[in-house]
């Protein structure tokens, strides 16, 4: 937590430094800058990271993190991932549960993109479309 903390307080401070945008309040600075808050960047990142493991970009197999669902009357696409049960809180927080839910309320054209920039920019899109879509 506290690092998060550390991080967002570097990020505010950069955004100050701009003399034009110093009297607007935090978010609209960073829309006026283009950038995205650090929920945003994280749930965006977990996006991909799943994308990388799934298309087999990575050394590290799918198989590790996730379960698919094969019943073939999923809505949306055709990649959902299942979460696993588990009974302690903590476990809510890790990678594989985290990003789930985002993962599978994804569009089959976006899953289906052949290549990591394809997919960043089917997500620039969605951020677009959908501004609360990568937060929590």
């Amino acid at each position: 937590m506290l690092n998060k903390a550390l991080l967002k307080k570097v990020q505010h401070r950069f955004s100050q430094m701009f003399p034009e945008l110093k009297s607007l309040p935090y978010e609209q600075r960073l829309n006026k800058l283009g950038l995205w808050t650090l929920e945003e960047r994280r749930n965006t990142a977990d996006l991909l990271e799943i994308f990388k493991l799934i298309k087999g970009f990575t050394a590290v197999y799918w198989t590790r993190f996730f379960t698919r669902i094969d019943n073939g009357t999923t809505r949306g696409h055709n990649w959902k991932l299942m979460k696993k049960h588990n009974c302690c809180d903590l476990r809510h927080h890790f990678f594989c549960q985290r990003a789930v839910n985002r993962w599978n309320s994804l569009t089959q054209e976006e899953v289906n993109a052949s290549s990591v920039n394809s997919f960043k920019n089917h997500l620039g899109r969605r951020i677009r479309r959908k501004m609360d879509f990568f937060m929590d």
